[in-house]
């Protein structure tokens, strides 16, 4: 019992300690080999700049602006991801007649539309919004089509047997079926929303976190921009455990949260 007590921890005590040797092999490289403080900054400059940047109130107003386009974008991208899923794998045909649009709207490379979401939305929150969810869209999408397509023939065969009604067999086999996927597309889309919305700001914006990065750039100023990373790294990490969070809630009885909570 204690053994596999430990076993369960064991990687809430090795992710700081990977954490701690990583940045004293960095400390030690930059000594060793006498790195510019410009091109790589100390971890104790970083540390300084991120302290001042956690204490200015400007600050916080650009995360919660990335936050907020995060995080629209992302809900956006969870409406019409989750009901195009669910449509295209009801219909075999739909899917095939569209999966050309499809895959065409997701090869264009996204950067290059930035200019014309500026153009026709302005340098205000929608265009970073409207960039968020159409990287989020994708993978939700095709994982609740996966989801749907994995319901089996003859599960829905048993519910027919039962007389179950088309609201019962929604309800307690195709709902519960393609939750998992749902959470899986939802867990992959937070991470491509956050990157949307950063490149969105570091192109085009005047507000958040990617536009500190912009400033920071300019300002050659390494440390801060080590200093910003860090922000963006944390607020992508506290969106995405809240996924995983709210997807341990739902679903505890699916085998993704037993792997995640250490149980084979």
């Amino acid at each position: 019992m204690g053994q596999d007590r430990f076993v369960k921890l064991l990687p809430w005590f090795s992710t700081p300690v990977v954490i701690v040797l990583l940045v004293v092999a960095w400390e030690l490289f930059i000594r060793a080999f006498g790195v510019s403080e410009f091109v790589l900054p100390s971890p104790g400059t970083v540390l300084v700049s991120l302290v001042a940047l956690v204490q200015d109130p400007e600050t916080w107003h650009h995360a919660a602006i990335t936050a907020t386009e995060a995080i629209t974008g992302f809900l956006a991208a969870v409406v019409l991801g989750v009901a195009t899923g669910v449509a295209l794998g009801k219909s075999a045909l739909l899917e095939r007649a569209l999966r050309p649009m499809i895959i065409a709207a997701q090869v264009v490379p996204k950067v290059a539309l930035i200019p014309l979401f500026v153009i026709w939305f302005g340098f205000g929150l929608t265009s970073k919004i409207i960039m968020a969810a159409m990287l989020a869209f994708f993978p939700i999408m095709l994982n609740v089509l996966l989801g749907v397509r994995s319901v089996d023939p003859g599960q829905r065969d048993v519910m027919r047997s039962l007389t179950a009604s088309r609201w019962n067999t929604f309800r307690h086999l195709e709902f519960k079926s393609t939750l998992p996927y749902v959470f899986t597309g939802m867990e992959v889309g937070i991470v491509f929303a956050i990157i949307g919305t950063i490149v969105g700001e570091y192109l085009g914006g005047s507000e958040g976190l990617g536009y500190l990065v912009v400033v920071s750039l300019n300002q050659l100023d390494g440390p801060q921009l080590f200093a910003v990373i860090v922000l963006l790294a944390s607020l992508g990490l506290l969106l995405y455990f809240a996924i995983n969070g709210l997807k341990r809630l739902v679903i505890p009885w699916h085998e993704s949260v037993y792997s995640q909570n250490g149980v084979t």
